[in-house]
């Protein structure tokens, strides 16, 4: 499941409520035996998929950066407790056609450590 909740919208929290029990709803109707991952945008309130990252018929509970810059997405993805990156916008932000080989590399592999520490190293939640 990927569902996205836009980063602009001004009910985002309340549609992530919204999305959240919905998700639930149809986890806890899964036959027996059913696994599902659920891809969803890192939501306002850290710790909101919670209690699908515990469910045994969830997988993993992974996050787009919907939009956001690398920066703020990391942000937010290391302060929530049971979330990890599953990134492709926020991955390729600063790759450029013209860099060198070199350039590219050093690039992306900054990316990736700073997304693999924001998903492994979890932040206090701010009040």
């Amino acid at each position: 499941m990927e569902p996205e909740v836009s980063i602009s919208s001004p009910h985002k929290e309340q549609a992530e409520t919204l999305l959240h029990d919905a998700i639930a709803s149809r986890v806890a109707a899964l036959p027996e035996g059913a696994t599902v991952m659920v891809k969803i945008t890192i939501p306002t309130r850290p710790g909101l998929y919670g209690d699908l990252a515990a469910d045994p018929r969830v997988l993993r509970v992974v996050a787009l950066s919907g939009g956001y810059s690398r920066d703020e997405a990391c942000a937010r993805l290391a302060r929530d407790p049971t979330l990890i990156a599953s990134f492709s916008r926020a991955l390729l932000e600063g790759l450029t056609e013209s860099q060198t080989d070199e350039q590219f590399n050093a690039q992306l592999e900054s990316s990736i450590e700073q997304i693999y520490q924001a998903s492994l190293h979890k932040q206090p939640a701010s009040p």
